[in-house]
């Protein structure tokens, strides 16, 4: 098991100790994640990361599948422009690689915020610190989890 794995574990049972990791098979987007799991695209919960270009600071965006991150609106929500954040900056921040960003468990402390459109499911899922493995959980929950100010800035792709 990777230790990005076992560090999303290990918050979770921390949390919640009934939530559960499932394994996806290799679904590299949240339109095959959402097959994968037989739900909406909308239910898959992206975790986007963007620098801050004035402050350097990295921001977290959950936001729904199907949708994408208003970079108006979320340079607003974080007081500052917004760019892209490196890959490698990513990983050395979160301990995660793209494409298995959790919500949750990260190395350091994120400032989060919450995709108000993820609200409108029973459950969501978010990866889980690999590829190939997500949690579910009402959206609430894990608005909680990360720490996320539930906010509006997300738009249709």
């Amino acid at each position: 098991m990777s230790k990005s794995l076992k560090r999303v574990k290990s918050a979770l049972f921390t949390a919640n100790p009934t939530l559960e990791v499932i394994e996806t098979g290799q679904a590299t987007t949240a339109k095959a994640a959402a097959e994968s799991l037989g739900c909406a695209v909308d239910q898959i919960a992206k975790s986007i990361l963007f620098e801050g270009m004035v402050s350097g600071q990295l921001y977290l965006f959950v936001t729904a599948g199907a949708r994408r991150v208003d970079l108006e609106r979320a340079a607003l929500l974080a007081g500052e422009p917004l760019g892209k954040a490196d890959a490698a900056r990513i990983r050395a921040t979160t301990g995660f690689a793209i494409g298995g960003v959790s919500p949750v468990g990260h190395l350091t402390e994120i400032s989060t915020f919450f995709d108000e459109t993820l609200l409108t499911y029973q459950i969501i899922y978010a990866a889980a610190g690999t590829p190939i493995h997500v949690f579910g959980c009402a959206p609430q929950q894990m608005a909680r989890l990360c720490q996320g100010r539930i906010s509006a800035f997300s738009q249709k792709m």
